[in-house]
């Protein structure tokens, strides 16, 4: 017996100094790449970087049979910790360990398979160009400019049509038709957006969309690593990426976690039986797939947060899907939620991104998404991301921000998330007559509600966006009204969005919420338009005075700190009048609406806790100057912008 022990010790040993040998050796001798080789049909990431705080990285490989096949590596500081096979025997997960002595470098992966051939895939591991802490992302010194890319400028008419792909041609008397917009396009009229004192972009999403119609809108994607040709290249990408930094602006990335396109290269040989959610109710109907054979979300959202929720209603919230195109991501999958979190994390580094916007975010399983978040910060702890919870409840949307207390310990390391509830407060606020609890008293009331936020400040707000009637639609066409819409949001203290054509009263009045009208083309976008809003050129009058507003408000905003992050101080409104300030310092900003129609004097000595007797001020619009003494003469219906800086 103790001979045997003997044995058994002297294997053992001998094993773990092998397996130890192993290691060591490949992180110790690397065999040198003479030719790149491209054996295997997909690798995902399609490359990599060192000197991540997470040096753990999963490779998704997709070959027929390759689950079969033992992979190796032989590069110093690179190692295989695990290979996983899938239901699917063309898929392998291989777990990756890069040490902090790893260079980057090109270096060979190869796959023995059961027949003794070889596989040979070249992967690369690149230098980050600039460290994690200076991936600074938007904040509320930003005002960022929402753009859908198809219907914003067509640059590049060549790629309108890319053959092979489902959807072909373009219709721009189709609302729903792709009318050739593109990254190139964006890039072109960058000096346009930078005049008008934005100083982020977020492009709705521009991967591919191979599907057989609606591809435009880009929410379907169809593979998470490759650019839509319709819009461009990754080049493309990386070109506005990089002129929006040269001018000391931010490219933010609209993503998605919680679903992908139908036509997704996956759906075609699904890796596991549980890689999307329903996916047996998928496969069952797979030959007559439609709407009425699609388990859809039930859209409950507060599931979320009830604490008396049913485990039906939340499964029937987090698994059901969308819409029948849109396949919903299984993300309690492992090897799904590692593949979205470092897809994102590529696109992060890919781009230099200065944000990320995620859609629907209350629809993938909520700890995945608390993990996803806190991996991007963990890594970019300056970064910014933005989720989208379409509530009108302000206890929902805090609920989602970073630092929230929230009764069920729930923590989401989302720093940012859209103020849905105050966009409908100031329009019901602008659109009522004013009594008592109606009319500017809900814009008060709604602000009065950031007690219940972790950080205000942080939180996006918008008069419109690309789901929505546009502000002008919403408020009647009324453009003062309009004006003091934005002008309030633009000083409140908040992170501000703007949808593309908002600066020249684009509207959707021919039909109210049709998404394919809100997203109409931006007028000078194609050649031959008869009016060109870039230029100004055929615009018409009022048109153009609300693109000079909006210029002379977002320039004032972009070096304003009082409107960045002074502190905030609002008086009730009386006599529709309501009056806010920001202030910091040597700088106050005092906001003023009069829903007046006739001219109004106002009491100053209410507000005397401004300390702002005896002080000249600005109007940022008109530059007229004035005396803050005992009283202020307000001519007539609109909003008021003065402040104590020179101007």
């Amino acid at each position: 017996m103790k001979t045997l022990k003997l044995i058994l010790l002297t294997l053992l040993v001998t094993t773990v100094f092998s397996c130890q040998e192993t290691t060591s050796e490949q992180n110790e001798v690397s065999e040198p790449v003479t030719e790149i080789q491209n054996d295997i049909e997909k690798v995902e990431p399609p490359h990599w970087w060192i000197g991540f705080k997470n040096q753990d990285l999963q490779l998704l490989v997709k070959h027929p049979n390759i689950g079969k096949a033992t992979a190796k590596i032989n590069y110093a500081g690179v190692s295989i910790v695990e290979s996983h096979t899938a239901d699917s025997p063309n898929y392998l997960f291989l777990d990756v360990e890069i040490s902090e002595s790893a260079k980057a470098g090109k270096f060979n992966i190869t796959f023995q398979l059961e027949d003794q051939s070889e596989l040979i895939q070249t992967y690369e591991l690149k230098s980050r160009e600039k460290s994690a802490e200076d991936y600074v992302g938007f904040n509320s010194s930003d005002a960022i400019y929402l753009i859908t890319p198809d219907r914003f400028a067509n640059a590049n008419p060549e790629n309108d049509e890319v053959d092979g792909l489902l959807q072909q041609g373009i219709d721009r008397t189709d609302g729903y038709a792709r009318h050739g917009g593109d990254l190139q396009g964006i890039i072109n009229h960058l000096d346009y957006i930078e005049n008008l004192g934005f100083t982020a972009v977020w492009p709705c999403p521009v991967l591919i969309n191979d599907m057989p119609k609606g591809s435009y809108h880009g929410y379907a994607m169809t593979d998470f690593y490759k650019v839509d040709p319709r819009f461009g290249t990754l080049e493309d990408y990386k070109k506005l990426a990089s002129d929006l930094d040269s001018r000391d602006m931010k490219l933010i990335m609209d993503q998605v976690a919680n679903h992908c396109g139908l036509e997704h290269w996956w759906m075609k040989d699904l890796p596991f039986k549980d890689w999307v959610n329903y996916q047996e109710n998928y496969e069952k109907n797979i030959d007559n797939w439609n709407s009425k054979t699609t388990i859809t979300s039930n859209h409950r959202r507060t599931s979320n947060q009830d604490l008396y929720a049913s485990k039906k209603d939340n499964q029937g919230m987090t698994d059901g899907w969308f819409v029948s195109g849109m396949p919903d991501l299984n993300q309690r999958n492992p090897f799904m939620a590692k593949y979205i979190i470092q897809n994102s994390i590529w696109w992060v580094e890919t781009l230099g991104l200065g944000g990320i916007r995620q859609d629907t975010y209350p629809y993938p399983d909520k700890d995945f998404m608390s993990h996803w978040a806190g991996s991007i910060m963990a890594e970019y702890p300056n970064f910014s991301i933005v989720g989208e919870e379409w509530s009108y409840n302000p206890l929902l949307i805090a609920y989602w921000q970073d630092g929230h207390k929230n009764a069920d310990g729930y923590d989401s390391n989302l720093k940012s998330t859209m103020d849905f509830a105050m966009q409908r407060t100031i329009v019901e606020a602008l659109n009522e007559d004013e009594s008592w609890d109606k009319g500017l008293v809900k814009m008060y009331e709604g602000l009065a509600n950031d007690f219940v936020y972790a950080s205000p400040k942080d939180i996006m707000v918008f008069p419109d966006n690309h789901d929505m009637s546009r502000i002008f639609t919403q408020l009647d066409g009324n453009i003062t009204n309009t004006k003091m819409a934005l002008s309030y949001l633009l000083m409140m203290p908040r992170i501000p969005q703007i949808y593309y054509g908002t600066e020249i009263l684009m509207d959707d009045f021919d039909k109210p919420g049709d998404h394919g009208l809100i997203r109409t083309d931006f007028p000078g976008g194609w050649e031959g338009d008869t009016v060109n809003a870039f230029t100004g050129e055929g615009l018409k009058e009022e048109q153009k005075d609300m693109q000079s507003f909006f210029t002379k408000v977002l320039n004032y905003r972009k070096s304003s700190e009082a409107i960045h992050k002074g502190e905030t101080l609002h008086f009730a409104p009386s006599d529709g009048v309501y009056v806010l300030a920001r202030m910091i310092d040597n700088e106050t900003v005092v906001h003023i609406i009069n829903k007046n129609e006739e001219a109004q004097d106002i009491d100053l000595s209410r507000f005397e806790e401004l300390g702002l007797s005896g002080k000249t001020l600005t109007n940022i619009i008109s530059k007229e100057t004035l005396i803050w003494n005992s009283s202020l003469k307000l001519e007539g219906k609109g909003s008021t912008i003065l402040t104590t800086k020179t101007l």
